[in-house]
Protein backbone atom coordinates (compact mmCIF):
# COMPACT_ATOMS: atom_id res chain seq x y z
CA UNK A 1 0.00 0.00 0.00
CA UNK A 2 1.52 3.71 -1.20
CA UNK A 3 2.60 5.64 1.87
CA UNK A 4 0.74 9.28 1.64
CA UNK A 5 1.02 12.72 3.70
CA UNK A 6 -1.75 15.08 4.07
CA UNK A 7 1.32 17.77 5.89
CA UNK A 8 2.95 19.94 3.63
CA UNK A 9 6.99 20.19 4.44
CA UNK A 10 6.47 23.98 5.71
CA UNK A 11 6.62 25.11 9.64
CA UNK A 12 2.76 25.39 11.22
CA UNK A 13 1.56 28.71 11.12
CA UNK A 14 1.70 29.40 14.52
CA UNK A 15 4.39 26.88 15.25
CA UNK A 16 5.89 29.47 17.85
CA UNK A 17 2.85 29.62 20.14
CA UNK A 18 3.20 27.59 23.03
CA UNK A 19 0.66 25.39 23.21
CA UNK A 20 1.85 22.10 24.80
CA UNK A 21 1.42 22.43 29.01
CA UNK A 22 4.07 23.53 31.19
CA UNK A 23 2.44 22.27 34.20
CA UNK A 24 5.81 23.79 36.20
CA UNK A 25 4.90 27.74 34.74
CA UNK A 26 1.39 27.15 35.81
CA UNK A 27 -0.19 28.03 39.52
CA UNK A 28 -2.06 25.05 39.27
CA UNK A 29 -4.62 26.31 37.73
CA UNK A 30 -6.35 22.59 36.63
CA UNK A 31 -6.08 21.65 39.90
CA UNK A 32 -7.78 24.48 41.75
CA UNK A 33 -10.17 25.90 39.20
CA UNK A 34 -12.00 23.10 37.85
CA UNK A 35 -14.24 20.19 39.51
CA UNK A 36 -14.67 16.66 39.47
CA UNK A 37 -16.51 13.82 40.59
CA UNK A 38 -15.34 10.20 42.79
CA UNK A 39 -15.12 8.36 39.93
CA UNK A 40 -12.88 5.42 37.84
CA UNK A 41 -10.83 8.56 37.16
CA UNK A 42 -10.73 10.17 40.45
CA UNK A 43 -10.57 9.40 43.63
CA UNK A 44 -12.64 12.17 45.43
CA UNK A 45 -14.77 14.83 44.61
CA UNK A 46 -13.85 18.15 44.15
CA UNK A 47 -16.05 21.61 43.38
CA UNK A 48 -14.89 23.78 41.16
CA UNK A 49 -12.74 26.50 42.87
CA UNK A 50 -11.37 24.15 45.71
CA UNK A 51 -7.35 23.62 45.35
CA UNK A 52 -7.13 19.59 45.19
CA UNK A 53 -5.76 18.28 48.44
CA UNK A 54 -2.93 16.61 46.65
CA UNK A 55 -1.63 20.53 45.25
CA UNK A 56 1.18 21.97 47.01
CA UNK A 57 2.47 25.34 48.19
CA UNK A 58 4.70 25.35 45.33
CA UNK A 59 1.62 24.62 43.05
CA UNK A 60 2.99 21.20 42.66
CA UNK A 61 1.19 18.10 42.69
CA UNK A 62 2.61 15.86 45.79
CA UNK A 63 1.46 12.22 43.93
CA UNK A 64 2.25 13.61 40.44
CA UNK A 65 4.63 10.38 39.29
CA UNK A 66 1.89 8.24 40.76
CA UNK A 67 -1.58 9.98 39.95
CA UNK A 68 -2.92 6.72 38.17
CA UNK A 69 -1.94 4.62 41.14
CA UNK A 70 -3.84 6.75 43.31
CA UNK A 71 -7.43 6.93 41.45
CA UNK A 72 -6.48 10.41 39.73
CA UNK A 73 -6.15 8.78 35.94
CA UNK A 74 -8.49 11.70 34.86
CA UNK A 75 -5.17 14.13 35.83
CA UNK A 76 -3.21 12.10 33.24
CA UNK A 77 -5.34 12.49 30.74
CA UNK A 78 -6.51 16.50 30.78
CA UNK A 79 -4.30 18.61 28.32
CA UNK A 80 -4.76 22.23 28.90
CA UNK A 81 -3.14 23.38 25.93
CA UNK A 82 -0.84 25.84 27.60
CA UNK A 83 -3.59 27.99 28.82
CA UNK A 84 -2.29 27.50 32.53
CA UNK A 85 0.87 29.26 31.50
CA UNK A 86 -0.50 32.00 29.92
CA UNK A 87 -3.27 32.67 32.00
CA UNK A 88 -0.63 32.67 34.82
CA UNK A 89 2.27 34.99 32.86
CA UNK A 90 0.55 36.49 30.50
CA UNK A 91 -2.95 37.42 31.60
CA UNK A 92 -2.16 38.09 35.44
CA UNK A 93 1.53 38.85 35.16
CA UNK A 94 3.16 36.02 37.11
CA UNK A 95 0.82 37.20 40.47
CA UNK A 96 -0.22 34.29 41.31
CA UNK A 97 -4.13 33.73 43.23
CA UNK A 98 -2.70 32.98 46.95
CA UNK A 99 -0.14 35.74 47.00
CA UNK A 100 -3.68 37.76 45.72
CA UNK A 101 -6.59 36.15 46.87
CA UNK A 102 -9.08 38.40 45.54
CA UNK A 103 -8.39 37.48 42.05
CA UNK A 104 -8.46 34.21 42.74
CA UNK A 105 -12.25 33.54 41.48
CA UNK A 106 -11.50 35.66 38.27
CA UNK A 107 -8.55 33.98 37.29
CA UNK A 108 -10.63 30.14 37.91
CA UNK A 109 -13.23 31.55 35.41
CA UNK A 110 -10.64 32.67 32.79
CA UNK A 111 -8.56 30.03 32.77
CA UNK A 112 -11.48 27.19 30.93
CA UNK A 113 -12.26 30.35 28.41
CA UNK A 114 -8.39 30.31 27.45
CA UNK A 115 -8.51 26.81 27.02
CA UNK A 116 -11.03 26.77 24.96
CA UNK A 117 -9.00 29.48 22.71
CA UNK A 118 -5.87 27.73 22.91
CA UNK A 119 -7.23 24.36 21.93
CA UNK A 120 -9.02 26.52 19.02
CA UNK A 121 -5.40 27.68 18.32
CA UNK A 122 -4.36 24.05 18.03
CA UNK A 123 -6.76 22.71 15.52
CA UNK A 124 -6.33 25.62 13.36
CA UNK A 125 -2.46 25.47 13.86
CA UNK A 126 -2.47 21.75 12.46
CA UNK A 127 -5.21 22.74 9.98
CA UNK A 128 -2.43 25.27 8.22
CA UNK A 129 -0.05 22.65 7.84
CA UNK A 130 -2.08 20.54 5.95
CA UNK A 131 -1.36 20.88 1.92
CA UNK A 132 -4.69 20.11 1.10
CA UNK A 133 -5.65 23.00 2.93
CA UNK A 134 -4.52 25.29 0.56
CA UNK A 135 -7.58 26.77 -0.78
CA UNK A 136 -8.73 28.41 2.59
CA UNK A 137 -5.11 29.57 4.11
CA UNK A 138 -6.32 32.93 4.18
CA UNK A 139 -9.59 32.30 6.31
CA UNK A 140 -7.61 30.07 8.11
CA UNK A 141 -4.93 32.48 9.03
CA UNK A 142 -7.55 34.97 9.56
CA UNK A 143 -8.87 33.05 12.28
CA UNK A 144 -5.46 31.81 13.82
CA UNK A 145 -4.75 35.55 13.96
CA UNK A 146 -8.40 36.39 15.35
CA UNK A 147 -7.98 33.88 17.94
CA UNK A 148 -4.68 34.78 19.11
CA UNK A 149 -6.10 38.20 19.67
CA UNK A 150 -8.88 36.79 21.83
CA UNK A 151 -6.23 35.23 24.04
CA UNK A 152 -4.12 38.36 24.55
CA UNK A 153 -7.48 39.90 26.65
CA UNK A 154 -7.50 41.11 29.46
CA UNK A 155 -9.49 39.29 32.23
CA UNK A 156 -12.46 41.07 32.22
CA UNK A 157 -13.01 41.35 28.37
CA UNK A 158 -12.29 37.26 28.27
CA UNK A 159 -14.56 36.58 30.88
CA UNK A 160 -17.08 38.61 28.32
CA UNK A 161 -16.21 36.79 25.25
CA UNK A 162 -18.56 34.77 23.66
CA UNK A 163 -16.20 31.77 23.20
CA UNK A 164 -19.19 29.45 21.90
CA UNK A 165 -20.08 31.65 18.38
CA UNK A 166 -16.55 32.24 17.76
CA UNK A 167 -15.65 28.10 18.12
CA UNK A 168 -18.76 27.71 15.89
CA UNK A 169 -17.05 30.02 13.67
CA UNK A 170 -13.71 28.09 13.74
CA UNK A 171 -15.56 24.88 13.58
CA UNK A 172 -16.74 25.70 10.27
CA UNK A 173 -13.50 26.17 9.07
CA UNK A 174 -11.81 23.27 10.28
CA UNK A 175 -14.80 21.21 8.85
CA UNK A 176 -14.02 22.67 5.32
CA UNK A 177 -9.99 21.40 6.16
CA UNK A 178 -11.41 18.06 6.67
CA UNK A 179 -13.43 17.50 3.78
CA UNK A 180 -10.17 19.19 1.22
CA UNK A 181 -7.46 16.94 3.58
CA UNK A 182 -9.96 13.38 3.88
CA UNK A 183 -10.84 14.12 -0.40
CA UNK A 184 -6.91 14.57 -1.35
CA UNK A 185 -6.18 11.45 0.71
CA UNK A 186 -9.09 9.30 -0.97
CA UNK A 187 -8.05 10.48 -4.32
CA UNK A 188 -3.95 9.37 -3.51
CA UNK A 189 -5.15 6.36 -2.16
CA UNK A 190 -7.94 5.73 -5.16
CA UNK A 191 -10.32 4.92 -2.04
CA UNK A 192 -13.73 3.77 -3.81
CA UNK A 193 -16.73 4.88 -1.76
CA UNK A 194 -18.63 1.60 -2.52
CA UNK A 195 -18.73 -0.82 0.62
CA UNK A 196 -17.17 1.43 2.77
CA UNK A 197 -18.90 2.04 6.10
CA UNK A 198 -20.00 5.74 6.63
CA UNK A 199 -19.93 7.26 9.92
CA UNK A 200 -21.88 10.40 11.28
CA UNK A 201 -20.97 12.97 13.78
CA UNK A 202 -21.30 11.67 17.05
CA UNK A 203 -21.58 8.29 16.02
CA UNK A 204 -22.33 6.30 19.03
CA UNK A 205 -19.26 3.01 18.88
CA UNK A 206 -18.84 2.58 22.68
CA UNK A 207 -17.63 -0.80 22.66
CA UNK A 208 -17.46 -1.88 18.88
CA UNK A 209 -15.45 -4.50 17.25
CA UNK A 210 -13.24 -2.94 14.95
CA UNK A 211 -9.77 -4.66 15.03
CA UNK A 212 -8.18 -4.19 11.96
CA UNK A 213 -11.11 -2.46 9.95
CA UNK A 214 -9.89 -0.20 7.33
CA UNK A 215 -10.59 3.04 8.34
CA UNK A 216 -8.93 5.75 6.21
CA UNK A 217 -10.36 9.11 5.77
CA UNK A 218 -13.44 8.01 7.93
CA UNK A 219 -15.22 10.88 9.42
CA UNK A 220 -14.95 10.00 13.25
CA UNK A 221 -16.06 13.31 14.47
CA UNK A 222 -16.97 13.44 17.94
CA UNK A 223 -17.65 9.25 17.47
CA UNK A 224 -18.08 7.82 20.97
CA UNK A 225 -14.96 5.14 20.99
CA UNK A 226 -15.17 4.19 24.64
CA UNK A 227 -13.93 0.91 24.85
CA UNK A 228 -13.74 -0.18 21.43
CA UNK A 229 -11.37 -2.22 19.73
CA UNK A 230 -9.44 -0.09 17.24
CA UNK A 231 -6.77 -2.73 17.58
CA UNK A 232 -4.33 -3.02 14.73
CA UNK A 233 -7.03 -0.62 12.21
CA UNK A 234 -5.80 1.69 9.92
CA UNK A 235 -6.59 5.36 10.62
CA UNK A 236 -4.56 7.33 8.42
CA UNK A 237 -6.12 10.56 7.22
CA UNK A 238 -9.08 9.97 9.60
CA UNK A 239 -11.03 13.13 11.28
CA UNK A 240 -10.79 11.97 14.76
CA UNK A 241 -11.81 15.85 16.11
CA UNK A 242 -13.49 15.32 19.72
CA UNK A 243 -13.98 11.85 19.52
CA UNK A 244 -14.12 10.22 22.75
CA UNK A 245 -11.25 7.54 23.46
CA UNK A 246 -11.46 6.57 26.72
CA UNK A 247 -10.44 3.02 27.38
CA UNK A 248 -9.94 2.54 23.57
CA UNK A 249 -7.57 -0.38 22.63
CA UNK A 250 -5.32 1.72 19.78
CA UNK A 251 -2.74 -1.33 20.31
CA UNK A 252 -0.78 -1.76 16.54
CA UNK A 253 -3.13 1.05 15.15
CA UNK A 254 -2.11 3.35 12.51
CA UNK A 255 -2.95 6.87 13.11
CA UNK A 256 -0.20 8.22 10.77
CA UNK A 257 -1.86 11.48 9.08
CA UNK A 258 -5.03 11.03 10.94
CA UNK A 259 -6.58 14.62 11.46
CA UNK A 260 -6.80 16.80 14.48
CA UNK A 261 -5.61 14.54 16.87
CA UNK A 262 -4.94 15.18 20.40
CA UNK A 263 -2.14 14.18 22.92
CA UNK A 264 -5.53 14.47 25.63
CA UNK A 265 -7.14 11.88 23.38
CA UNK A 266 -4.20 9.47 23.33
CA UNK A 267 -3.73 9.35 26.94
CA UNK A 268 -7.39 8.71 27.79
CA UNK A 269 -6.75 5.45 25.09
CA UNK A 270 -4.73 2.26 25.47
CA UNK A 271 -1.89 1.51 23.07
CA UNK A 272 1.77 -0.10 22.62
CA UNK A 273 5.21 0.84 21.08
CA UNK A 274 3.68 -0.45 17.81
CA UNK A 275 0.90 2.08 17.97
CA UNK A 276 1.65 4.80 14.77
CA UNK A 277 0.87 8.64 15.36
CA UNK A 278 1.16 11.56 13.59
CA UNK A 279 4.22 13.79 14.24
CA UNK A 280 4.87 15.87 17.14
CA UNK A 281 2.13 13.38 19.26
CA UNK A 282 3.80 11.19 22.06
CA UNK A 283 3.15 7.31 23.39
CA UNK A 284 1.80 8.28 26.94
CA UNK A 285 3.69 6.76 29.75
CA UNK A 286 0.86 4.05 30.20
CA UNK A 287 1.18 2.49 27.33
CA UNK A 288 2.29 -1.13 27.07
CA UNK A 289 6.19 -1.07 25.69
CA UNK A 290 5.15 -3.89 23.70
Amino acid sequence: MAEHSNYSTAPAAGAALDLQSDCGSCFGLCCAALPFAASVDFAIDKAAGQPCHNLQQDFRCVIHTSLRQKGFRGCTVYDCFGAGQKVSNITYKGRDWRQAPETAGQMFNVFPVMRQLHELLWYLREALALASSAPIHLELTSALETTVKLTELPPEALLELDVSAHRGNVNELLLRTSELARAAASRQLKLSPKGRKKFGRGADLIGAKLKGADLRCANLRGAFLIAADLSYSDLRSADLIGADFRDTNLRGANLTDCIFLTQSQLNAAQGDAKTQLPPGLLHPAHWTAV
